[in-house]
């Protein structure tokens, strides 16, 4: 029993390791950040890169079918943006955004997804709600509203002196 514990805790840790091993590092920037990252057709959308640290970036955005566009470097030069149009034709779906680095060549990725409705924004109830509970004409007087209250403290008096006596035996 123990020799077999040994041997998978030995496997777990070997395949761990080289797992660790084997995965990829990827530096900050290494992606191409697709801002919104749902879109209606015809919505405008940005992309921004840090991975283009030399320069700008020429974008592609066929799968989409909006073509090619330019991302240009930031008044840091340590990043680029750009933007572009979805079709009103585009259908819905995810399409795979990319840039190449003008220095360098290198190529990183983002996604887009093209939804036929709107992203919602989440609405706030604003007012009264209509709920049947309230004043019995609907406005706000103070005299109805006392006179109101009037009305009914004097039948709940009126109710407990009734069956005070019907109690009590006096009858009605």
């Amino acid at each position: 029993m123990r020799r077999t514990a040994r041997l998978l805790t030995g496997t777990a840790l070997a395949v761990g390791t080289a797992g660790l091993v084997v995965t990829p590092a990827y530096g900050d920037g290494g992606s191409l950040e697709v801002s919104p990252s749902s879109v209606v057709p015809g919505g405008q959308v940005r992309v921004h890169t840090a991975a283009c640290r030399d320069g700008g970036a020429a974008g592609d955005a066929s799968a989409v079918g909006a073509g090619a566009f330019t991302l240009a470097p930031g008044s840091d030069e340590q990043d680029a943006s750009g933007q572009f149009r979805v079709p009103p034709s585009a259908q819905p779906g995810t399409y795979e955004i990319v840039a190449t680095c003008a220095e360098g060549g290198r190529r990183v990725s983002g996604d887009l997804v093209v939804t036929l409705t709107a992203p919602r924004e989440q609405v706030h109830p604003k007012g009264s709600v209509k709920t049947g509970v309230g004043g019995a004409l609907g406005d706000d007087d103070p005299v109805q509203t006392a006179a109101g209250v009037t009305a009914l403290a004097v039948a709940a008096a009126g109710g407990t002196w009734l069956l005070h006596r019907r109690a009590r035996g006096d009858g009605i």
